[in-house]
């Protein structure tokens, strides 16, 4: 198994590390420990693909909740709010995909936030 040598950002519901940092795209690895879930938030100048590798997830999406699980993916339309959760009982990892002008983390508007982030 090859060994990652990128650095990984840590935050309460898990960590990240970005594979991609371009200037039309960035690509992150995420993962969310179990009972673990994002703030809901949105951006202003980016829209997201979400493609599930490990695990279950909860995404919410402008108030729809939808189940995915390792396979599936969705799309997040720039500006909708949105949340990731993991309710498994295993860690959840997902590839993000993010698209747009800008993809710096001030471009996070946190709605709502389990560690009182906002």
């Amino acid at each position: 198994m090859a060994e990652s040598k990128r650095e990984m950002e840590h935050r309460p519901w898990g960590f990240y590390e970005v594979l991609a940092d371009e200037m039309d795209h960035k690509v992150k690895r995420i993962t969310v420990e179990p009972n673990g879930r994002l703030s809901l938030q949105r951006h202003q100048r980016r829209k997201e693909h979400w493609f599930i590798v490990q695990g279950e997830s909860v995404v919410t999406v402008d108030g729809k909740e939808t189940k995915l699980l390792s396979g599936q993916a969705i799309d997040i339309p720039q500006g909708l709010p949105h949340r990731m959760t993991n309710k498994g009982a295993q860690r959840l990892v997902y590839i993000e995909v993010q698209l747009g002008d800008y993809f710096g983390e001030d471009d996070i508007e946190r709605i709502d936030d389990d560690y009182g982030r906002i």
